[in-house]
């Protein structure tokens, strides 16, 4: 069957269904009714068309489904100008449409249709007069489909009268490459390239090819094809061509060039009283004449990586600072860039939402004009409920732990020996280290078993059907290209061997053996578990060993083992065998880490961290679709990476769903960076982002602080109870003993425990003072807190305190203060090694509201759905209770007829039980091995009320102990406090 048959087909049942859907739900038999009628449409169609296969295909298309994008925008100066009278005549968004549609499902491609509209519409009119400019970001998802997004708002912007449109793709050639080939295919319809005059026509250009349309490009898919290059066009503009497409490196050599080209040939107007050279910028291009004739558009992908100004070192795969990538040089280009424009626009793209672009503002200068800070629009892209994201992959915590994640990750442990810096590939190895695992073996077991994972998922889902898609695995353990040179080497030989054993059937019983003990132990288990969760449209039925034993000979021929080296040539593979599919093993380091997508990823072996903590998640290329193999994807990392990576992905959900509440209000883009500035997380992100000690000024307004990670050394944990004990004996008789009943919903809800209201501050303080928590409890400082809360109590707010302590009924009776018992919770650990005790979540989301009044509960109740309806309705259900976000802006904020009360804080305490902290053995618990004999561990939880407040604390930061590759030792992480500092500040 071909596939231009078999997407006719598909194109052809989806147009019948879309009406039916208004009638009601799309059904298989619906869809097999459609499929009938289309063929009778054309019989010949029949013979080749796998009526199976399109019939999964359009189940999986109307089966998914995607919520609303979220704004947060300025409007200031903005004059509004997109409406259906501007879009009759758009051919360029036109022709993208009709060819997304053969893969998407007609309801996405309605969304990205709305979505880019919505974007492009808080953008200015290309046609409007004068001099403006606008920024914006938007912040999507880590492979969730950022490109579509942006190749979408670039035929509009191009439909629109936008005339240059310049896109920022990457650091190295090969993701330049690869973002060019998705813009030939999407926006400029043939194929750029320098080898043959002759006009390809691919993608958008295969649907629409009237030449009267075709747009421009200075830049093309070959590695020298960047602006500047051999390969680049030479160019004249005059305002009545068509659009200009420019795909560029964040390079400054490209930069320069492109900046020097705009100055020479474009810019038409002189600039009046033009800026002095300063000494440390004689080298870059100054803006001494502007274009006012053309529009310029530049998007830029992966924003927060190396266009924001942060002041850091970038370093090459050898070691050494590499000033072609400097980000305080970068920056300054795009700035200059944009204001040789009378009329620009600036739209980022990132997937992380503590973007460096929210952090570092450096103001406006009179040659570079306004920073990059997106002071227009925040756009948060909605992603479908069929990607596959952090939430998935590592689940979300809760009291029980984390749920809701597949089992999919597999802990790596044997890189590196007991003995620092020894081992086959330990933290911190340097250029010329040479991986050994032992004499018999090159590699260890477990990059031996991810590759043997890695030939299995290749020949299941051959057997599936999909023996002409993409196949990939990522394997990313260091950034000396000498290191992974070894490593391809080592590599090459284990396939190798693989191919000459089970292809000829000589001694091949150990290889076979290996792999079916993988295949029962491990994919059997896996695609029951990801199928009983509904994820990733797996088959019903198991194939048969057989089968695959018959099939593993032809996959193993296919395979092949590549280095990624940042050329052209690692995006051009893909594309030059689309049709038959590639079967890759790929190795690499930075190039490979951020940006360039590995299409068919099914296998990551990834033990590097990054210095920088947004960089993490860009690592993760293993987030993204996985139809129809979801369950044969497998993930081998560090338990310290998988800690990280459960951590960042918790922070990264509470952060958006903070700007979901605060795009309900009508908060701008300003307002939001002021928040992630002074968010509690960046006492982690910042110091992992800087080279030098920094001062950041915190708040914990509105915010939920728990402690999730406590010492194992008893004589801390005793200290610990003992503060609490001198806490309850302060707060003297409790309000509310035993048993405590909610104030809302009639007092149906009730808590075991004690309650005390009306704790004067100074309690609370000494209670922090008195508490230790570790630098590897991330937000929790307990010190920083109680500072924080004495600044707040001198303005009148967080004056008066409710203290809870609570417990459950079946857990032991502990006694924490004289005649205050409470049964102890239970809550699991992360490990049973090391020094910490880490657990996913403390507070039950419920306990926030043991507080709050009636009017209080309804007002949080209303904010919740009122949130909720504006991100789209997946379930016809709405929320039937407040969330925590909601519930702290009322009590601290109020609302319509509920008086706001910041002077109310509240603290809840619980008593855990390190008996029942492991896992579950027959009828009872584990004690963690590093929790042998220790006594209880006192957790507390700070709701802290909203506030309008700008009261912040002092927190110094410093990156002293993150020197290796990455922290293996948490206690690096967070450096402690210099209170000296905070105290001389606050003096002052």
């Amino acid at each position: 069957m071909s596939e231009s048959v078999q997407s006719s087909v598909i194109k052809i049942v989806q147009e019948l269904l879309v009406d039916e859907k208004q009638a009601g739900p799309i059904t298989p038999a619906m869809i097999s009714d459609k499929i009938a009628l289309a063929l009778m449409l054309k019989p010949q169609w029949a013979q080749e068309v796998d009526r199976e296969s399109v019939a999964d295909e359009l189940i999986r298309r109307f089966s998914v489904w995607i919520g609303d994008d979220t704004s947060l925008t300025d409007d200031r100066g903005h004059e509004p100008w997109l409406d259906s009278s501007r879009k009759e005549e758009w051919r360029y968004w036109q022709r993208y449409r009709e060819m997304i549609e053969k893969d998407l499902s007609w309801d996405i491609a309605d969304k990205l249709d709305k979505s880019t509209d919505k974007i492009l519409g808080m953008l200015e009119d290309p046609l409007r007069e004068g001099q403006w400019s606008r920024r914006g970001l938007v912040v999507g998802h880590v492979q969730s489909g950022k490109t579509a997004s942006y190749t979408g708002l670039v035929c509009k912007a191009a439909d629109a009268q936008y005339k240059i449109i310049i896109v920022l793709a990457g650091l190295h050639n090969n993701l330049r490459s690869q973002t060019q080939i998705r813009l030939e295919e999407g926006f400029l319809g043939y194929e750029t390239n320098s080898t043959h005059d002759a006009l390809k026509r691919v993608g958008v250009g295969l649907i629409d090819s009237d030449m009267s349309i075709k747009p421009n490009c200075a830049t093309t898919r070959a590695d020298n094809g960047d602006f500047g290059g051999r390969s680049a066009n030479p160019l004249s503009i005059t305002p009545e061509q068509r659009p200009w497409l420019f795909v560029v490196k964040k390079n400054k050599s490209v930069l320069v060039r492109l900046l020097k080209w705009i100055q020479a040939h474009v810019a038409d107007s002189v600039v009046q009283d033009g800026e002095p050279t300063p000494s440390t910028a004689r080298d870059l291009p100054l803006v001494r004449k502007r274009v006012t004739k053309f529009p310029l558009l530049i998007i830029d992908d992966e924003a927060d990586n190396a266009s924001v100004d942060t002041g850091e070192l970038v370093v090459d795969e050898n070691g050494k600072a590499d000033e072609e990538h400097n980000p305080t040089t970068i920056n300054k280009l795009i700035r200059r860039i944009l204001n040789s424009f009378s009329r620009s626009a600036y739209v980022g793209y990132t997937a992380t939402p503590f973007a460096n672009i929210f952090i570092h503002e450096r103001g406006e200068t009179r040659n570079e004009g306004p920073d990059l800070f997106p002071s227009a629009f925040i756009q948060n892209l909605a992603a479908p409920d069929n990607y596959v994201g952090p939430a998935t992959m590592f689940g979300l915590a809760s009291p029980e732990g984390r749920t809701g994640h597949v089992p999919l990750i597999r802990p790596v442990e044997d890189y590196q020996s007991g003995e620092e810096g020894t081992g086959w590939m330990p933290v911190g190895h340097k250029i010329d280290h040479v991986p050994v695992w032992s004499g018999d073996h090159a590699l260890p077991l477990s990059l031996r078993e991810a590759l043997n994972s890695f030939i299995l998922a290749c020949t299941i889902r051959k057997l599936r059907g999909q023996g002409r898609k993409h196949c990939s695995m990522l394997v990313h353990v260091t950034r000396f290209n000498s290191v992974q040179k070894i490593l391809k080497s080592d590599i090459d030989d284990y396939v190798k061997h693989a191919r000459q054993t089970i292809g000829r059937g000589i001694e091949d019983g150990d290889a076979l053996a290996n792999l079916h003990g993988l295949w029962t132990r491990d994919f059997l288990p896996a695609s029951a578990a990801v199928r009983e969760l509904g994820l990733g449209d797996v088959p019903s039925a198991e194939l048969a060993w057989q089968d695959i034993l018959d099939t593993l000979p032809g996959v193993l021929d296919d395979l092949e083992v590549r280095m990624i080296n940042g050329t052209a040539k690692d995006a051009l593979d893909y594309e030059q065998n689309k049709e038959q599919g590639l079967k890759v093993i790929a190795i690499g380091g930075d190039k490979l880490a951020r940006g360039l997508t590995l299409e068919g990823l099914c296998t990551s072996y990834f033990l590097r961290a990054s210095k920088m903590y947004d960089t993490l998640m860009q690592m993760g290329r293993w987030f993204g679709y996985r139809p129809g193999y979801l369950d044969l994807c497998r993930l081998y990392t560090s338990p310290d990476l998988i800690r990280w990576f459960k951590h960042i992905s918790d922070a990264s959900a509470e952060l958006r769903e903070e700007f979901d509440l605060m795009a309900n209000s009508g908060a701008t883009p300003r307002e939001f960076g002021l928040k992630v500035q002074s968010h509690p997380e960046m006492m982690v992100t910042s110091q992992i982002k800087m080279r030098s000690a920094k001062t950041l000024n915190l708040s914990y307004s509105g915010e939920l602080v728990q402690t999730v990670t406590f010492p194992t050394d008893h004589s801390a944990l005793n200290r610990n109870l003992v503060a609490g004990r001198n806490l309850l004996l302060q707060a003297g008789e409790p309000n509310q003993r035993s048993t405590v009943k909610a104030d809302f919903d009639g007092g149906a809800k009730e808590w075991s425990g004690h309650l005390w209201r009306a704790v004067d501050v100074s309690t609370v303080v000494d209670f922090l003072d008195s508490y230790s928590t570790l630098s590897a409890a991330h937000r929790v400082n307990s010190k920083v807190l109680a500072e924080f809360i004495r600044k707040m109590a001198a303005t009148g707010e967080l004056t008066q305190w409710t203290i809870a302590l609570l417990g459950t009924q079946s857990g032991e009776s502990y006694e924490l203060a004289p005649g205050i018992s409470v049964g102890m919770s239970r809550r699991k650990s992360d490990s049973d090694t090391g020094s910490r005790y880490s657990i996913g979540v403390l507070l039950d989301p419920t306990d926030e509201s043991i507080d709050v009044s009636s009017a209080q509960w309804e007002a949080a109740l209303a904010l919740t759905i009122s949130t909720w309806e504006k991100k789209g309705k997946k379930s016809a259900t709405a929320p039937d209770a407040p969330n925590g976000l909601a519930l702290r802006r009322i009590r601290g904020e109020g609302s319509t007829g509920v008086e706001g009360q910041p002077e109310k804080g509240l603290l809840i305490l619980y008593v855990l039980d390190p008996a029942r902290a492991g896992e579950k053995e027959g009828m009872d618990w584990k004690r963690p091995r590093n929790l042998k004999g220790a006594p209880p561990v006192l957790a507390f939880a700070l709701s802290f009320p909203g506030s309008t407040s700008i009261i912040k604390v002092p927190y110094k930061v410093n990156n002293v102990g993150w020197e290796n590759d990455y922290a293996d030792s948490a206690e690096y992480i967070v450096n402690t406090v210099a209170w000296e500092t905070i105290n001389e500040t606050l003096q002052q």
